[in-house]
C-alpha cells in the first residue's frame, strides 16, 4: 500500500474513533442529565430515608401539625357536652387548646335533668342546647332516625380509642374472664363466681343504665346488644357510685373506661380475653395491690389497646351537626384540633390511645 492510501486508511480510522467517542460522550451526558432530572422530579418516597431533605420534610410536617397552625378555627363562645369518659381530655387537651387558641371559648354544659353522658350530650345537641357533643360510643340507629326526622344530619368523627376495663372487689380471686363470660354475667346467665373459676359467691353486677351508659361490652353486631340485662344487675348513677359500692360488695363487678377505673385503689382490674387461653390485662404488668396504692397505681395498658390484643375497646367521637352553620364549623374545628399531632399527643397524655 502506498503512502497516500495508508494515510487515507488512518484518517478513516481516526474519524471513526472520533465519532464513536462523540456518540458515547453524548449518551453519557444524556444519562447524567436524565438521572438528575429523575432524582429531582421523582416522588419523595423513592428518595433515601436518611437524607437530610427527607428529615427536614418530616420535621416540617410534624411541627406544622399544632393547635396554633390549624386554620379555620372560629372566634366565639360555644357550648359542648357529653361523655363522662372524656373528662380527662377536657382537663388536659381542652386546657391546651384554650391556651393556644384563646379566641375559641368552650363551655361544658351538664344536662338540666339526669346524668351527663354520651346519650345526654347527643340529645342536647339534637335539641339545640349544644354546638357539638363528645361521645365514647357510635351513634345509634335511633339517634340517627331522630336527627333525620328533624331534618338534621349528624357526623361522628373518631379522634381516639379507650379500653373498657372490668373491675371487681379486691378480695375476689378469679383469674380473668372471656368476653362471652362477661356478657353472660350481665345477661343474668352466669350468676356465681364458681362458674368462671372463682369462689362459691354470688355475682353482684353493677352497671350504669344502658340508655345513658358511656361504654358497652356488647359489639355493634352482637345478637345480645339489645337484650335486656339480667335481674342481678344493679344500676348506679356514676362510676364513682359504682366504685363505692363495689369496694363493699365481695362479689361485685363493674365495667367502665379503663382510664377511669384501672388506677383506682378500691378495686381490682381483671384480665380479659377472647378465649380462656389469651387473657390480657388492662393494666401494665405487674398488678399493683390495693395495699400498695396510692403510693403506686396501676397504669392503663395502652399498648395492648393500641395493638388490638386487648379485646374490649370503645371509640371516642366528636358528634357534629351538619347544618352548614356555626355548629358544623366549630365541630369540625374541634375534631381537627384533636387530630393534629399535638392533639393526638395530648390525648395519649390524658391516658387514651390516639388514632394517628
Amino acid at each position: 500500500m502506498d503512502n497516500s492510501n495508508q494515510g487515507k486508511a488512518f484518517l478513516k480510522e481516526d474519524i471513526a474513533i472520533f465519532l464513536r467517542g462523540l456518540i458515547i460522550g453524548k449518551v453519557l451526558t444524556l444519562m447524567v442529565i436524565g438521572g438528575l432530572l429523575w432524582w429531582l422530579l421523582k416522588p419523595e418516597s423513592f428518595r433515601g430515608n436518611n437524607s437530610e431533605a427527607t428529615n427536614l420534610s418530616i420535621k416540617s410536617n410534624s411541627t406544622a401539625s399544632t393547635f396554633q397552625s390549624l386554620a379555620d378555627v372560629p372566634t366565639d363562645s360555644f357550648n359542648y357536652g357529653g361523655s363522662t369518659t372524656w373528662a380527662p381530655i377536657r382537663q388536659v387537651v381542652d386546657a391546651q387548646i384554650l391556651s393556644a387558641r384563646p379566641e375559641l371559648q368552650l363551655q361544658y354544659l351538664n344536662p338540666a335533668q339526669g346524668s351527663p353522658g354520651s346519650s345526654a350530650g347527643i340529645r342536647m345537641l339534637l335539641d339545640g342546647q349544644l354546638d357539638f357533643a363528645q361521645s365514647s360510643r357510635p351513634l345509634t340507629d335511633e339517634e340517627q332516625a331522630i336527627a333525620k326526622a328533624r331534618g338534621v344530619k349528624l357526623e361522628q368523627r373518631q379522634i381516639g380509642i379507650d379500653g373498657v376495663a372490668v373491675v371487681v372487689n379486691p378480695a375476689l380471686n378469679v383469674p380473668g374472664l372471656t368476653v362471652e363470660q362477661l356478657q353472660q354475667i350481665y345477661l343474668g346467665k352466669i350468676t356465681n363466681w364458681n362458674q368462671v373459676g372463682g369462689p362459691n359467691l354470688a355475682i353482684a353486677a353493677f352497671s350504669q343504665p344502658p340508655d345513658n351508659a358511656d361504654t358497652t361490652i356488647f359489639s355493634n353486631n352482637s345478637n345480645s346488644k339489645n337484650s335486656e340485662l339480667g335481674s342481678n344487675v344493679k344500676y348506679v348513677s356514676s362510676t364513682t357510685d359504682a366504685l363505692r359500692q363495689l369496694s363493699k360488695t365481695p362479689g361485685g363487678i363493674y365495667y367502665a373506661s379503663a382510664r377511669a377505673v384501672v388506677p383506682q385503689c378500691s378495686v381490682k382490674p381483671l384480665p380479659i380475653g377472647r378465649t380462656p387461653s389469651d387473657f390480657v390485662s388492662p393494666y401494665r404488668e405487674s398488678l399493683v395491690s390495693s395495699a400498695q396504692c396510692p403510693r403506686q397505681r396501676n397504669q392503663v395498658n395502652t399498648e395492648a389497646i393500641k395493638n388490638g390484643s386487648y379485646p374490649i375497646t370503645s371509640k371516642l367521637f366528636v358528634i357534629i351537626k351538619q347544618n352548614q352553620g356555626k355548629q358544623q364549623k366549630v365541630g369540625n374545628a374541634y375534631a381537627n384540633l384533636l387530630l393534629t399531632a399535638q392533639g393526638q399527643q395530648a390525648i395519649e397524655q390524658a391516658g387514651f390511645v390516639g388514632i394517628r
